[in-house]
């Protein structure tokens, strides 16, 4: 048998936990599987002293995992601090530049970094894997770029944020606010203190970036991607949308259009029979679209330390089963010089249906002004309920709920500006796009 693959884990958090305990525990199973021992040689963590439930007697101890990167005894740098700059990016350059093999879990440096990291991967002959990276346990990123090998993609899209799903499968099924839900999650520690980058939607669009990169070999653009949280999701937004046979998601979705590519993280309507809707909880799901093939849904647990985990060793298996010194799988599906330049399409030509739900004054020629800003836009609709006006010493009013036919992004918002320039609706319009799987 071949000598044993050394590695070094940066970051002992719940997933460097998880996954030091796993190869300990599953050291000869692992060794027949891959024709060789997989040993942990050093790590780095920022406490020496933490209990962290696992045994790290005879490993070599950095403090700086940059250091380690640089001087570890190891074959491989297993990179789970996060970040997309400081300690986890000098560490993965410093590793490719001397030759190690990379596996890392981090989105965020991928989506700023993963085309230059990927070139220099390239350069040494090296595997730069990070099946963590997007979706957690979900083998979507080995699927992309080895299974589909051959087929054009031609739309990826899923549930990829397991905080926002769970915070909207609540709100439907036991009728709490989002602001409830979201201090539960926070309890649970499925939201961090500072939930923003998960509910406004940044950790699904790196993840989406990453994907759409693989799905049509071009060059990671985070920043072109159309971005909406859920925060303005109300309990009368779940209702409604059970109601007309609706679920509400954050949906990532890119897809190839004749305008280029359109990337786009917001609320998404789906029909309540689609499997998609039924994924609930922390539970992620990746959906692809491809000519051969044809469609492909993934669901499985997005988060966690024993799922991540899995998915880590997963890409350090195959490390341990390559030629050394041969780059078997390029990190991005083909080379870096390949990527083609990412070329954005225009959001506000995207088409599909939509749900527009109003508060209006109730008074004679509402109903009949709304109609008017439809047509003058070209939109269909498909069906339109009223709600009772409210009583009290407020202005009466009354909310209307339209679900249109696919029209355009532009003409939505058009219609919708205009219908609030023409003074009777009472706050903010909402709009949430509706896909139908």
């Amino acid at each position: 048998m071949a000598e044993a693959l050394k590695i070094g884990v940066a970051g002992l958090g719940t997933v460097g936990a998880s996954l030091v305990r796993i190869i300990h525990e599953r050291q000869e199973s692992l060794a027949v599987s891959c024709g060789r021992a997989i040993e942990i040689t050093a790590v780095s963590a920022r406490n020496r002293d933490k209990d962290r439930g696992i045994d790290l007697s005879g490993v070599t101890w950095f403090d700086d995992p940059v250091d380690m990167a640089k001087n570890g005894e190891i074959e491989v740098l297993v990179e789970l601090i996060g970040g997309a700059d400081g300690a986890a990016r000098e560490a993965v350059e410093a590793a490719l530049a001397r030759g190690v093999h990379v596996v890392t879990a981090n989105k965020a440096l991928l989506a700023e970094s993963g085309v230059a990291l990927a070139a220099a991967a390239e350069e040494k002959g090296l595997l730069l894997n990070f099946e963590a990276a997007v979706a957690g346990g979900i083998p979507v990123i080995k699927a992309m770029r080895e299974s589909l090998t051959g087929n054009t993609i031609s739309r990826v899209y899923g549930i990829m944020n397991g905080t926002c799903n769970y915070i909207l499968t609540r709100m439907e099924k036991e009728g709490l606010s989002f602001e409830d839900c979201l201090k539960e999650a926070q309890r649970l520690g499925y939201a961090e203190a500072d939930p923003t980058f998960d509910i406004e939607g940044n950790d699904t669009a790196h993840k989406l970036a990453i994907m759409t990169a693989l799905a049509f070999g071009c060059e990671i653009s985070c920043d072109d991607i159309y971005l909406e949280g859920i925060s303005n999701i109300s309990q009368e937004d779940i209702r409604a949308a059970a109601e007309l046979g609706y679920r509400i998601k954050l949906l990532g979705v890119a897809q190839r259009t004749e305008g280029g590519i359109e990337q786009r993280v917001h609320p998404t309507m789906v029909p309540h029979d689609t499997v998609i809707a039924q994924v609930d909880g922390v539970t992620n799901a990746v959906a692809i679209e491809s000519d051969i093939l044809g469609d492909l849904l993934m669901v499985g647990p997005g988060a966690g330390g024993d799922a991540t985990a899995s998915a880590v060793l997963g890409d350090v298996a195959d490390i341990a089963k390559s030629r050394p010194g041969i780059q078997t799988v390029a990190a991005l599906g083909r080379p870096a010089k390949s990527l083609t330049p990412y070329k954005k399409a225009r959001m506000r030509s995207h088409e599909g249906g939509y749900f527009i739900r109003l508060r209006v004054v109730d008074r004679i020629g509402v109903i009949a002004a709304i109609a008017r800003r439809m047509a003058d836009n070209q939109i269909s609709l498909e069906s339109i309920v009223q709600h009772s006006a409210n009583g009290g010493g407020e202005a009466p009013t009354k909310t209307i709920i339209m679900v249109t036919h696919a029209t355009t992004e532009l003409s939505v918002r058009n219609a919708v500006s205009a219908m609030e320039s023409d003074g009777y609706i009472v706050g903010k319009p909402q709009v949430i796009r509706i896909e139908k799987p």
